[in-house]
């Protein structure tokens, strides 16, 4: 379970699409990660502790959601579209749907021998994407796959040889975006691509020297977020420099804007639009120093 060092803090900020961006959260007592934004505009979503919690964005105020059946937490969690309920990732290993008031968790996934990290769902609902790590062995490349939101048999996506992270789909449902290592023999060295849930079309959105992770899709799907690792960073760790990064969907090689952040895992690992398209939220963890301001 991720704790935060001496003397570091863990804030969540609101970026717009200005430009500008806005402190929303500070604490030295707990580490959360991984914002989502709630459908009805009002809260952000996070993981901490290995419990849920909620962030009321007028009232400033951090509550846990109360679940039962569920595991501790990782941060691959997501939004059900129906905007009553949540899917998860449990440190055990599987995908729970749990009210997001509160209540009891239900397992989706079964005991097929592999970890399952959640981290997309179908504008309908139907279906979750997710990253198949065989075995629980993290020396081996994750697989795309899907599988009906209800529980049933996985499918797999195929795109390439390398490992693939952060499968979500677009707001129409016809690709999923993700960030693969199927472009470049250089290990670590994650690209953003997307591909269509059928496993055709695969194709590189962007390239670069960096290591370019988890792009989020805008509601209306014209923007998109993602985090910049720096070259020859091998997965998403945490407490690096990054950058937090805005660019529209028609052309992903010319960012709109950048946010340098301490931070990295935690930092957006999932989907964290508001419903307006206007605003994301981020996580970043700084040490004993502000924050640098975005430009």
């Amino acid at each position: 379970m991720r704790t935060l060092q001496a003397g570091q803090q863990c804030e969540v900020w609101i970026a717009s699409l200005t430009g500008e961006r806005e402190l929303v959260y500070s604490t030295s007592s707990r580490l959360l990660e991984a914002a989502n934004w709630t459908l009805d505009g009002r809260a952000l979503i996070l993981n901490g502790d290995g419990r849920l919690w909620r962030f009321d964005l007028a009232g400033g105020s951090l509550s846990e959601v109360p679940l039962a059946g569920a595991p501790d937490l990782n941060n691959d969690h997501v939004l059900d579209p129906d905007g009553t309920a949540i899917f998860l990732s449990g440190d055990d290993g599987h995908i729970y749907r749990a009210p997001l008031a509160g209540g009891q968790a239900t397992r989706i996934t079964g005991d097929d021998g592999s970890f399952h990290f959640l981290h997309g769902v179908s504008p309908d609902g139907r279906r979750l994407a997710y990253v198949d790590i065989a075995g629980g062995d993290f020396s081996q490349p994750g697989r795309l796959k899907t599988v009906p939101a209800a529980g049933g048999q996985p499918e797999v996506v195929a795109v390439g040889e390398g490992h693939c992270d952060g499968p979500e789909y677009s707001p129409d449902g016809i690709w999923l975006y993700l960030n693969t290592e199927s472009f470049t023999t250089d290990p670590g060295h994650a690209q953003l691509a997307r591909v269509r849930p059928d496993g055709s079309q695969f194709e590189r959105l962007v390239s670069s020297t960096t290591v370019d992770w988890f792009p989020h899709l805008s509601p209306d799907g014209r923007l998109a977020s993602y985090v910049r690792f720096p070259s020859g960073t091998r997965g998403h760790p945490a407490d690096l420099p990054v950058d937090v990064v805005l660019v529209s969907t028609r052309d992903w090689t010319s960012p709109l804007h950048t946010w340098p952040v301490f931070g990295g895992q935690g930092t957006l690992n999932v989907n964290s639009w508001s419903p307006d398209s206007q605003r994301f939220a981020y996580v970043a963890y700084p040490l004993d120093a502000p924050t640098a301001r975005g430009h």
